[in-house]
């Protein structure tokens, strides 16, 4: 995968293959990234050497092949240009936190709370979107100023709150630790003694999720039930974008729950989609992107250009 090199404009991606087409090829990396990708380029050159076909196209995909766009700078500046015009909306945990054993562990590092200071202060709006409560992200993110919104956009939908009751119930039923967040209910399986075992007992969580009438979805080594409302990180990403009367944004996620997002740029005058690629993301992710970064630290490398 390399980031698409084009497309600044609104309208969706309903044509995959098209934005596939338009893809710039990628930068070299500059000497400080090389060299903090040299130890690993080392440890799994053998390993790429012996694959072949699809199999060595992922391999390089997922050590080498995620950079920034010649084209992102185009992308980019059409919102440097008008930043009083212009919003910042970014997921937290694995796009700004890297992703940890425990959630609670979770930190988003100095260098990336400065970042989102300085774009604070300069464009009309910055918010963090978030699978957490909002005042958990808050709690993680560790900056004031953004606009937090929590659990992908539940809390902004009033008729999600009759919910909480029935999950609460349902979260009692599984005989799996739980993270209540009050308006979905999460059964993490990272860690586990045997994660295809849990994965498997999971399934049978979230088909009867489904059958008593919730949505269940799966993501990072989790299950997420919540209400059956219609409301995402889309709907939150519009939400904002129209108390704001703002027509240019970007988003940044890493997670199945961040297609919504994206789709949530739909129509803009500017969209800009980025994805934080991982092993464990949905490929539908990266192939939606405008750009793709290979961690969070490479994100706060092209927060810095804004």
């Amino acid at each position: 995968m390399k980031p698409v090199g084009e497309g600044a404009g609104g309208g969706g991606y309903p044509d995959r293959r098209e934005r596939r087409s338009r893809r710039a090829p990628a930068v070299e990396a500059d000497e400080s990234d090389q060299e903090r990708h040299d130890d690993d380029s080392a440890a799994h050159a053998e390993e790429r050497a012996e694959d072949t076909g699809d199999e060595a196209d992922r391999e390089q995909a997922g050590h080498s092949s995620y950079r920034m766009a010649v084209g992102s700078d185009a992308l980019l500046g059409a919102l440097v240009e008008n930043p009083s015009e212009a919003a910042i909306m970014l997921d937290v945990d694995g796009t700004l936190a890297p992703i940890v054993a425990r959630p609670e562990l979770a930190r988003v590092p100095d260098e990336t709370r400065a970042e989102l200071r300085r774009l604070v202060a300069r464009y009309a709006l910055v918010a963090c979107i978030s699978g957490r409560t909002g005042a958990d992200a808050r709690r993680i993110v560790g900056v004031e100023g953004p606009v937090y919104v929590g659990v992908h956009g539940l809390e902004l939908a009033p008729e999600a709150e009759r919910w909480r009751g029935p999950l609460r119930e349902f979260a009692e039923s599984v005989d799996w630790p739980v993270e209540d967040k009050g308006l979905a209910v999460v059964f993490h399986y990272r860690g586990a003694t045997d994660e295809e075992a849990a994965l498997e007992m999971l399934r049978g969580v979230a088909n009867r999720a489904t059958a008593l009438g919730l949505q269940a979805q799966f993501g990072r080594k989790v299950l997420e039930v919540r209400p059956p409302v219609a409301a995402d990180k889309g709907t939150a990403v519009r939400v904002l974008l129209e108390q704001r009367q703002l027509r240019r944004a970007l988003y940044a996620g890493d997670d199945t729950t961040d297609l919504d997002a994206f789709r949530g740029l739909d129509g803009l005058d500017v969209s800009v989609r980025i994805a934080v690629a991982s092993a464990e993301g949905p490929p539908e992710l990266r192939e939606a992107a405008d750009i793709v970064v290979e961690s969070p630290a490479e994100l706060v490398e092209l927060l810095r250009r804004l």
